[in-house]
């Protein structure tokens, strides 16, 4: 058996998030269609995490098993011809048959985009608040996730996840461009709808609802209806999924 990774990414605008849906349209759904026909047999795909409904990808790692070894720059060249346009594929590579494209992450990277004046060629792709932000009150109060391991806050209700615990690598903004403010955070897992609790609930210290204090109020109150509301999905990207150097087949 042959184990290959997929690096895709999507506009998540048209779906109800990665994972497979009963009569809603999802990526999985669509890339797991594009992959049977051509390999013309029954495939299950398997991503390294599941975004949400709205929430893009510039970099979503995948795997999927073939008892026959693949040309890969072909099923790459040939998947892209197969798939929507709101879908690509950089590239397929084997990896060994043991690797997990999800439980073998180390890490997942996020981004959150924040323009500030409208612009018709970025309002799918960033958040745009009615109202001022300190983006320095902002970056303190981000500060204080690195404090903390349990993010029940955070969290969606009601889900399966056995544990609350993230370990949090990096979290902060910065400005791209005069317009355009980047949130960034790394994590070797995150909840689900995590990281737009979290930049609502930085929102309102940027408004100056909440202090720093406050804000930390939140985390340690493991109650999600203390943060802010969710940030809207269209500011989301997932950016990349990290994994071990030595997880491919000729290392």
């Amino acid at each position: 058996m042959h184990r290959y990774f997929i690096y895709l990414a999507y506009d998540g605008t048209n779906y109800h998030g990665w994972q497979i849906q009963p009569d809603r349209i999802s990526v999985q759904e669509c890339f797991m269609k594009a992959l049977s026909t051509f390999l013309q047999r029954d495939v299950e795909v398997i991503g390294a995490g599941r975004t949400d409904t709205g929430v893009h990808a510039s970099l979503m790692v995948a795997h999927f098993d073939s008892e026959t070894l693949l040309d890969t720059q072909l099923v790459t060249t040939k998947l892209n011809r197969m798939l929507p346009r709101d879908i690509s594929v950089f590239k397929v590579c084997e990896v060994k048959p043991t690797v997990h494209a999800r439980f073998d992450a180390t890490s997942r990277t996020y981004k959150y985009y924040v323009t500030t004046v409208k612009y018709p060629f970025n309002r799918l792709y960033a958040a745009r608040p009615f109202f001022a932000l300190n983006f320095e009150k902002m970056n303190e109060a981000a500060a204080t996730l690195f404090d903390y391991t349990d993010f029940t806050s955070f969290s969606k209700l009601h889900t399966a996840a056995k544990t609350n615990n993230c370990r949090i690598m990096h979290a902060a903004w910065t400005q791209e461009d005069e317009h355009t403010w980047v949130f960034t955070i790394k994590a070797d897992r995150f909840l689900r709808n995590m990281v737009r609790a979290i930049v609502g609930t930085l929102f309102e210290v940027g408004r100056g609802l909440k202090t720093i204090e406050e804000f930390r109020d939140v985390i340690e109150q493991k109650d999600r209806c203390e943060a802010g509301h969710s940030a809207d999905a269209k500011g989301l990207f997932l950016v990349d999924v990290g994994y071990r150097d030595d997880i491919f087949a000729n290392s």
